[in-house]
């Protein structure tokens, strides 16, 4: 047995399945002995290492379980690293399993010789070892899948390409060898009881509770759902714990912040008591003012507590098992008019969503594609959003319910992740369908080339339905908007055009499905034939650039400021104004009768 032999032993023994990777001759070694391995685990070939970065976070996102990505010393190793960010940021385990030149080139400036340890020092900040001789393992391989599971974080094995083909030979009961062993770590942390009855005391007593979960309160939904009964409080979501609660309970004011809701800005802008759960969303003035709030933080990681606000108490531990000892301690309080506020603003919320939707565009508006897949959706659909403008028609118009599950770059927030997902979330529940929503300019710059991925395994997915909707506006929106409103700059075409290009025509020639879609009236139709497909299917909407990503709550200097541009000639002047105004006056209109 060969040190790469034993390397696919040992991530069998830790009960991988699957290795999203590309190939190079730093990790022929590995390659060699997945072909006498019968490729297991699985080898999934993507069409770039940095998606098989996305993918594996995909992976681990969507199955709970660690995602291991692979790729070859030099140029594929530094491919990975944006992808090991996103994951590292969104508090991810996934597992790096990289190449490098052979021992006796090190230090010699060879061919794609990097210095790997430096390289990756900050992104696998917990664990990056290098193996230099095999009695090495199992231990470093046994710790980095440990650590990332543990840390829910990103770990590194650096494998220089002549050790891959040493015999192995396991540590000894000697002096200096490292024994190991298998399993993960797994542990529900709680606070101490005096912390408990603090936190209980400033939430019995709080009148116009509001509480902000994120993902770390996935795991809690009955728990979440019972004390906001208990305490009468809203519940708002950070855009990475969109799935941590239904949508349809009359209380969830939705997402917050930059692409969040109005009914979510108010309550925080109202309450007198805030409750945080598993979220560290980062900006602030979309939290109470200082000083307004009495706070509880519940979080399972101590380096991220006491942050984002001055909170009163911090709870470290598990979220699941904190609320179980919480909620004996919390009062029933009667349901008065701070939830019934919160009700009636969160149900006007999504009439005006409707609304909007509604509004006329040229020639398709983006929140009416969005708008209209919400209830075609099937109830054990996986969704992800690119970042841009598709990631705010995602915050505010797709509502979950039922085993829904739904993700994003959260913290990162970098192009192109939506189709990778997505792949990486198929190899982990190939029996659910998956929608992804993304701009034309992620589309270009990764989801196109993953396209080629998805033809080459759809076949195996026991559930074949895989629909990427493409807003085609032919603008790098976000930015243009973001440009307008917190500039006061015009739009910058140079920068910001990019070319219309026949995503559907191109899904077509490679096996998969594809529509374009250039009227409103079409829009449904579309979404029901992809969603029905029996392989995955490209939508191609036109959608309208015209209109504004900015949220309902945009501040008067943010408004002022996209007034601004048009001053300095913005090239969609007039149709700028046109749908903002158009969108804008959808929140004054008076209620429909039902």
């Amino acid at each position: 047995m060969k040190v790469s032999d034993y390397i696919l032993q040992r991530l069998r023994e830790w009960d991988v399945t699957h290795v999203f990777g590309y190939p190079g001759d730093g990790i022929n070694g590995l390659l060699a002995a997945w072909g006498r391995a019968d490729n297991k685990p699985e080898f999934i070939q993507s069409r770039h290492e940095e998606m098989s970065a996305f993918e594996a976070v995909g992976y681990a996102k969507f199955s709970g379980r660690p995602g291991v990505c692979a790729a070859t010393s030099g140029p594929g190793a530094i491919h990975l690293l944006n992808g090991l960010y996103d994951a590292k940021l969104d508090h991810v385990p996934v597992v790096a399993i990289v190449g490098q030149t052979n021992r006796s080139a090190m230090g010699g400036s060879y061919q794609q010789e990097v210095d790997l340890l430096s390289l990756y020092k900050d992104v696998a900040s917990a664990y990056c070892e290098m193996v230099t001789v095999p009695e090495q393992l199992p231990n470093v391989l046994d710790r980095a899948m440990r650590t990332a599971q543990a840390q829910r974080t990103v770990t590194a094995v650096i494998v220089p390409a002549d050790v891959q083909e040493l015999d192995y030979s396991p540590p000894e009961h000697a002096f200096k060898m490292v024994p190991s062993s298998l399993g993960p770590v797994h542990s529900a942390p709680v606070p101490a009881e005096q912390d408990l009855d603090e936190a209980a005391r400033i939430l019995n007593e709080g009148r116009k509770v509001a509480i902000l979960i994120g993902q770390g309160a996935r795991g809690a939904q009955a728990e979440v759902r019972e004390l906001a009964d208990k305490l009468g409080a809203g519940v708002a979501k950070a855009l990475l714990g969109k799935d941590a609660l239904p949508d349809d309970l009359p209380y969830v004011t939705g997402a917050i912040g930059l692409l969040g809701t109005r009914p979510s800005y108010e309550m925080m802008r109202d309450c007198d008591t805030l409750l945080v759960i598993g979220s560290s969303f980062p900006y602030t003035q979309f939290l109470p003012e200082f000083g307004q709030a009495r706070a509880v933080q519940i979080d399972i990681d101590p380096f991220m507590v006491g942050l984002r606000y001055p909170f009163n108490v911090n709870l470290v531990g598990d979220a699941r098992q904190t609320l179980d000892r919480l909620l004996p301690k919390v009062r029933e309080k009667d349901h008065g008019s701070w939830r019934e506020k919160i009700e009636k603003d969160t149900a006007r919320w999504w009439e005006v969503m409707e609304r909007r939707a509604e509004v006329e565009a040229d020639p398709v508006n983006p929140e009416y594609v969005v708008h209209a897949v919400d209830a075609l959706l099937p109830d054990d659909v996986i969704l992800a959003a690119d970042s841009g403008s598709a990631a705010n028609w995602y915050a505010r118009h797709v509502r979950m319910r039922g085993s829904m599950r739904g993700s994003l770059s959260g913290t990162l927030a970098t192009m192109g992740p939506g189709v990778p997902y997505l792949i990486g979330a198929k190899f982990a529940r190939p029996d659910r369908p998956c929608v992804a929503i993304v701009g034309d300019g992620a589309m270009q710059m990764n989801g196109m080339a993953e396209l080629i991925t998805i033809a080459k395994y759809y076949r195996d997915w026991d559930d074949p339905r895989f629909v990427v909707a493409v807003l085609n506006n032919q603008d790098l929106n976000q930015v243009t908007w973001e440009m307008r409103a917190m500039e006061g700059a015009p739009q910058f075409l140079p920068s910001q055009s990019i070319p219309d290009v026949a995503y559907a025509d191109f899904a077509r020639s490679i096996g998969l499905g594809g529509i374009r879609v250039e009227k409103p009236q079409d829009v449904e139709a579309a979404w029901r034939t992809a969603l029905e497909s029996d392989r995955p299917v490209v939508i191609d909407f036109l959608t309208d650039p015209a209109v504004p990503p900015i949220p309902p709550h945009a501040s008067l200097d943010q408004i002022e400021a996209a007034a601004l541009s048009v001053l300095k000639g913005d090239s969609d002047r007039a149709s700028m104004i046109r749908q903002g105004f158009k969108a804008k006056v959808q929140e004054f209109l008076p209620r429909r009768r039902s």
